[in-house]
């Protein structure tokens, strides 16, 4: 999936910063992610940022053992700054070079460090365009974390044919499309959407 380690530091930022934008009024607005409000995504990525940085540090337990449910995610009345904490400590967590090695758990699911990295970069790079989208915000992803999450959606996609695969169902997007189309294409969601309003 990947073959070499990556700084998380700049994609938590572009979060962080996509969070500061994003106004009260727009929480119960929808996202791209379906059934999930804004309100929603942001709780999501404060769970995953938590998760993440926990089995980055094999701090295995409940963080790590939760199956995710982005819609069924709250913020709570801190998460303004709770969330950009979050995402500091995952960037943190996985600058550790035994992040990468032996094996950890995600979502209850155990697999190779590595795989969760990759794992967890393109969880931060596909929720922060949906949440760049419903918000209206503009979103340009760190390329390194792009590159990881477009890797590990075009093998899943690949795995989907022969019958298995764990996204949606491929959103056509032509080869010449930039590379942030084709990933998001990849994750079952239209490149082309727009927020309502």
């Amino acid at each position: 999936m990947t073959d070499t380690t990556f700084d998380f530091g700049p994609q938590a930022l572009i979060l962080a910063r996509l969070a500061e934008g994003v106004t009260d009024e727009q929480l119960p607005d929808e996202t791209p992610c379906p059934g999930c409000a804004v309100r929603n995504m942001l709780g999501h990525l404060h769970g995953l940022a938590v998760a993440f940085r926990d089995a980055a540090r094999k701090d295995l337990g409940a963080t790590t053992g939760t199956a995710p449910d982005a819609a069924a995610c709250e913020i709570g009345p801190g998460w303004r700054e709770e969330l950009p904490k979050a995402l500091g400590e995952l960037a943190d967590a996985w600058r550790d070079p035994s992040a990468w090695t032996g094996m950890t758990r995600a979502g209850g699911i155990d697999l190779p460090g590595a795989v969760a990295a990759a794992v967890a970069a393109d969880e931060l790079v596909i929720h922060g365009w949906d949440l760049a989208r419903a918000t209206g915000q503009p979103y340009e992803p760190d390329p390194a974390a792009l590159r990881v999450s477009y890797d590990l959606l075009a093998a899943a996609a690949a795995e989907q044919d022969r019958g298995g695969g764990i996204f949606g169902p491929v959103v056509p997007v032509p080869d010449d499309a930039p590379l942030l189309d084709r990933a998001v294409g990849l994750s079952g969601r239209d490149p082309g959407w727009t927020r309502k309003g």
